[in-house]
């Protein structure tokens, strides 16, 4: 029983992965998406910076709870030559989101942070996020080996 159409395979013969991922990906990484529109605004990036991430030490933790969604994004080129790299990742994907959102409540019950309604956002993004990471056929198919598939 095939569960997909041949449109939903790419031109290599693989699942194409969903729209939603690539926002998933973009969402883990938003702080490297703010790093870098800051350095593509020269003159106001700090100002940039300051205004989303007034204290550092938080700047500095939302790069490094990126970095499994932007090394995410490079490996989704190489699915078919790293193939177990690429199935495991899918596993880092989940385990970063987790931590993301522990650390979001953990400073909420230090009182590092405030509640905002951006946080309330984030939260929740980050929340689906990991839901649709951990019970997505589709997205457990796409991180499957094409040998599972048939």
């Amino acid at each position: 029983m095939c569960l997909y159409t041949p449109d939903d395979y790419d031109a290599k013969g693989q699942l194409k992965l969903p729209l939603a991922f690539w926002g998933v990906l973009l969402l883990q990484a938003r702080t490297w998406l703010l790093f870098i529109m800051a350095g593509a605004s020269r003159d106001q990036g700090t100002a940039l910076l300051a205004l989303f991430y007034p204290d550092t030490r938080a700047f500095w933790t939302g790069i490094a709870l990126g970095v499994p969604a932007a090394v995410g994004l490079l490996l989704t080129g190489y699915r078919q030559r790293l193939p177990r790299l690429w199935q495991a990742w899918r596993w880092v994907l989940c385990l970063s989101l987790a931590v993301m959102l522990c650390v979001q409540f953990a400073s909420l019950w230090l009182g590092e942070d405030t509640l905002s309604p951006w946080m309330i956002l984030f939260t929740g993004f980050d929340l689906l996020a990991l839901g649709w990471f951990a019970f997505s056929a589709r997205l457990r198919d796409c991180f499957a080996s094409e040998q599972h598939l048939e």
